[in-house]
């Protein structure tokens, strides 16, 4: 199977575990890589779309047989035991993670983890850092010119701190800030850039142009690296 370059990236990121939960599996692509490579020995691949589970319940047909993979169809961690040693949750947006994480049934912390954020990559870090993870990476890849945010971690040891994070780590990831990759400039440029021409409105409350103009201001000091 040729997966995506966005699809090798996140499976990059993976690595043995005694149980993982691909959650939100979408066509299954992540869990058949799991299971091809021999990553784990007990595999939960779930989606609240029955079309989209259909699929990847196809693909995965033979571990299914044979009781490796176990489709659930459900949200978020639905169907999911709370011992699963390793997750990945890739596509959603960083709210609806902070949720499924979060939920006063299903919720749990994984031991460790791959998320990949598609919108609230900020409010998704700012849960991590507070409800006992570490961060191992936290960057954006750029895949045919469209970025993604991507948080791999692990729960915290015993006695250990949580990380500091600046307000432009906590905003565009600690990476991103430190290591300033070109490809990460220039989005956050382009993003200056449509903050200045929402200025250029003639019709801005009060209100809206001064929450711009701090926008405005917060890009620039990350993009001249003035921000720490």
């Amino acid at each position: 199977m040729a997966y995506t370059e966005r699809i090798k990236i996140l499976c990059s990121h993976l690595k043995p575990a005694k149980t993982f939960a691909d959650v939100g599996c979408d066509h299954g692509y992540m869990s058949e890589y799991m299971l091809q490579k021999k990553l784990c020995e007990k595999l939960y691949f779930s989606d609240v779309s029955k079309g989209s589970l259909e699929k990847a319940e196809k693909r995965l047909a033979a571990y299914v047989k044979s009781g490796a993979a176990v489709p659930v169809l459900g949200d978020g961690f639905y169907g999911v035991p709370k011992d699963t040693q390793e997750v990945l949750i890739a596509g959603m947006g960083g709210s609806e993670i902070v949720e499924i994480l979060s939920h006063e049934t299903y919720g749990f912390l994984p031991g460790y983890f791959v998320f990949q954020p598609m919108l609230d990559g900020e409010k998704l870090r700012r849960y991590l850092l507070k409800n006992g993870a570490y961060l191992l990476r936290d960057y954006t890849f750029f895949c045919g010119g469209k970025p993604y945010d991507c948080i791999v971690g692990r729960k915290k040891e015993a006695g250990e701190e949580t990380q500091r994070y600046s307000r432009a780590e906590l905003a565009f990831g600690k990476e991103n800030v430190q290591k300033r990759p070109q490809e990460f400039i220039a989005l956050l440029k382009k993003k200056a850039g449509r903050v200045q021409t929402y200025l250029r409105g003639e019709n801005l409350s009060e209100r809206s142009r001064e929450e711009l103009t701090a926008r405005y201001e917060f890009l620039r000091e990350v993009i001249e690296n003035d921000c720490q």
